[in-house]
């Protein structure tokens, strides 16, 4: 059995930038185990697989994503990545697209504005304060301004460099309950983060759509806005346009492809 394999770069507009992701467009579905397998091999921070829903007329797919390690719930840029392989190379001649997913019905549009932007509709997952698990502080390093959380730690700190100079314990973050987001306010965007998940097999994700579920709602709240960009701050370094839109969040992003071949699968 062979299976379509697309490496996609997403969040950027230059190869070996942004996040990449592995897509893997099928007829049906695999079996659970073996598409975690797939995961796992290609060693990607996600891979996902999107299966065509027939009531869509080819315009609506489910999509499911993985880490080396488990199934996750929410998953932008391989959302992203999957939509630049519908728009690319499944079906050209559509303006959008619509997944199923665990998070529910996700949509990504091409943007008319600027030629070669997708933009992503998400749901918001604004934070609250928590009583965070005490190993976080330690493992993250620096000095916060406090910890909030949502499906995912958010850790603010002052200023852009420190969030750039952390040097998280791996060891002791995977032992964290929750995955981190870390963010601070930008130099020359409203906001920039990084995103640790080594628990997830990720010790640091690149370029992180979901976090961006949290991290809007928090920045347009604290800066009185609802447009916003930003930056993920890794080695890689991924670029945001943000929205806030009630109980929804925009992120809009750029693809690059990287990789086009297939899987051998043994039968």
């Amino acid at each position: 059995m062979k299976i379509p394999l697309y490496q996609v770069d997403a969040f950027t507009s230059r190869a070996f930038g942004g996040n990449p992701a592995a897509v893997c467009p099928l007829e049906e579905w695999l079996p659970d185990a073996l598409m975690q397998s797939i995961g796992n091999e290609n060693n990607l921070s996600e891979t996902a697989f999107l299966v065509p829903n027939g009531n869509g007329g080819g315009a609506r797919y489910g999509l499911r994503w993985f880490t080396p390690e488990s199934e996750i719930d929410l998953c932008g840029h391989a959302t992203l990545a999957s939509a630049f392989i519908v728009f690319t190379h499944l079906r050209p001649e559509l303006q959008e697209v619509a997944f199923d997913t665990k998070s529910g019905e996700l949509i990504v549009k091409r943007d008319a504005a600027y030629p070669g932007r997708l933009s992503m509709d998400f749901p918001s997952r604004p934070p609250k304060p928590i009583s965070a698990d005490p190993r976080l502080a330690q493992a993250i390093g620096g000095t916060p301004r406090s910890i909030l959380a949502s499906r995912d730690y958010l850790v603010v700190y002052e200023t852009e460099e420190e969030v750039r100079a952390l040097k998280p314990d791996m060891n002791l973050l995977a032992q964290v309950d929750r995955m981190v987001i870390v963010t601070a306010p930008g130099r020359e965007v409203d906001f920039v983060s990084r995103f640790f998940a080594p628990a997830a097999g990720v010790p640091e994700d690149p370029v992180t759509g979901s976090a961006h579920c949290t991290l809007i709602p928090y920045w347009a709240d604290r800066l009185g806005k609802t447009h916003l960009r930003a930056l993920q701050v890794s080695r890689r370094g991924g670029e945001l346009w943000c929205e806030l839109r009630g109980d929804r969040v925009t992120m809009a992003g750029h693809a690059v492809e990287f990789l086009h071949g297939s899987i051998d699968i043994p039968s």
